[in-house]
């Protein structure tokens, strides 16, 4: 355990009650930059996120030639002529490092690629290969990560690919996003394990399908996006209902009542499916015009979960297992060890230097509670694991987060709102 000082988690002094209203979705926002920048004119997207993630992508869009400007509430999108050269800053956003190779590769011109260290560290293969099979020009020096370069021509052959996209939802979205705009469209075949994050490829599907690209996923594990159009569409983005987890999950283990605003009724985000899961930990959940509702019960069960469609989830979710009456066994999580760290050895050791007792399996994790003491809780630049540790802090005096700054990811306001809160 470090002796270096974090941010002082706030401790609940009985049952955390209030209403959160949380930003919009960055999945959402991040899609809905990209098809605005492929799309044939001009579109307004309301309620976009404004944090780092979203930022990235703005800035990586612009440096290819898109117009972004905002306008009051909204952000005006206005497609350009793609071309380099441009230099794309990634960050730690796999919605960047994925998404817009295959928007660079329509563009005129040389596109380099980087981002934070750890992101020299996360898989890029696939989508590069991908990208390759397609017709493009990559250059990632035969490491699949990066930096790496794509050089564009100003156009895509596009066609057919086979790709293993077992490891990330990610790398058939990418391809579904810009498909369309592709001489021949694309036609994506996934041959491995199972694809995790469905939601993910759903709420792509949909989104396309909306803006009038023709989309057959009528087979397992293919998908087939026609040439042609993306239409503009004004967009309102619905709340990020992932970020919503942490305020939920302290209605779950303080016996409080938590009340999200504007919950969409109908989604396609995996944060849709936390109603179900705090339910099976023992909560109860309330639907209404007004929002989601969490009420604990004072019991908070061991669970056994399946959450490869949900994986983001997973450590808040791990957080409330934490403070069960029983174990619990969190599965079909593997490919977590590739998100912005390696979430799945991060979480058994910021548990297990707690006094906790959680231990990997193939794929997911198995936790047994324990009594649990403070000390500094590393976040490894990961906002899903600020949060995790935010949840655990609620029931365990003297605890700290490191680098709490790390929320600014995806929710810039969380120590204010978790704060608030709590208070």
């Amino acid at each position: 355990m470090s002796t270096q000082q974090g941010w002082p988690a706030p401790k609940a002094q009985g049952p955390v009650s209030g209403r959160v209203t949380v930003p919009g979705s960055k999945s959402i926002s991040n899609r809905a930059l990209i098809l605005a920048a492929l799309a044939d004119g001009p579109s307004h997207l309301t309620g976009l996120l404004a944090a780092r993630d979203t930022a990235l992508m703005r800035a990586a869009l612009v440096s290819l030639g898109v117009g972004i400007a905002d306008n009051g509430s909204a952000v005006t999108v206005t497609p350009g002529s793609l071309k380099g050269p441009a230099s794309v800053d990634c960050g730690l956003a796999g919605t960047v490092m994925r998404f817009v190779p295959p928007v660079a590769a329509l563009a005129d011109g040389v596109v380099e690629f980087d981002g934070d260290p750890y992101a020299r560290e996360r898989p890029m293969g696939v989508i590069l290969d991908a990208l390759r099979a397609l017709g493009v020009r990559i250059d990632d020096q035969g490491t699949g990560r990066m930096p790496y370069s794509v050089s564009g021509a100003g156009s895509v052959r596009g066609g057919k690919v086979t790709l293993d996209a077992s490891g990330s939802s990610q790398f058939v979205s990418a391809l579904l996003l810009a498909g369309a705009r592709y001489d021949e469209g694309v036609d994506i075949r996934h041959d491995g394990k199972p694809v995790p994050s469905q939601p993910h490829l759903d709420m792509s599907v949909a989104m396309l399908r909306e803006r009038g690209v023709q989309v057959d996923d009528s087979e397992p594990n293919r998908w087939v996006v026609a040439p042609g159009p993306i239409r503009a569409m004004d967009t309102t983005i619905e709340p990020d209902l992932s970020n919503a987890a942490p305020f939920l999950a302290a209605a779950v283990l303080t016996a409080g009542e938590v009340t999200v605003t504007g919950w969409p009724e109908r989604t396609t985000q995996p944060g849709g499916q936390l109603g179900d899961i705090f339910t099976r930990f023992g909560a109860e959940v309330t639907r209404t015009d007004d929002g989601l509702t969490i009420r604990g019960t004072g019991r908070v069960q061991g669970v056994d979960l399946d959450l490869s469609e949900v994986g983001e989830l997973s450590p808040v979710i791990a957080a409330v297992a934490a403070f069960a009456e029983g174990p619990s066994y969190l599965r079909g999580i593997a490919h977590l060890r590739n998100h912005e760290t390696d979430r799945l050895a991060a979480l058994e050791h910021e548990f297990n230097a707690l006094g906790g007792d959680v231990t990997q399996t193939a794929d997911g994790l198995e936790i047994r509670p324990q009594r649990l003491h403070g000390g500094l809780f590393g976040t490894y630049n990961d906002h899903r694991m600020a949060h995790a540790a935010a949840v655990v802090g609620l029931l365990v005096d003297g605890l700290e987060i490191e680098n709490i700054g790390t929320t600014a990811k995806t929710l810039p306001e969380f120590p204010d709102m978790w704060s608030g809160l709590t208070s």
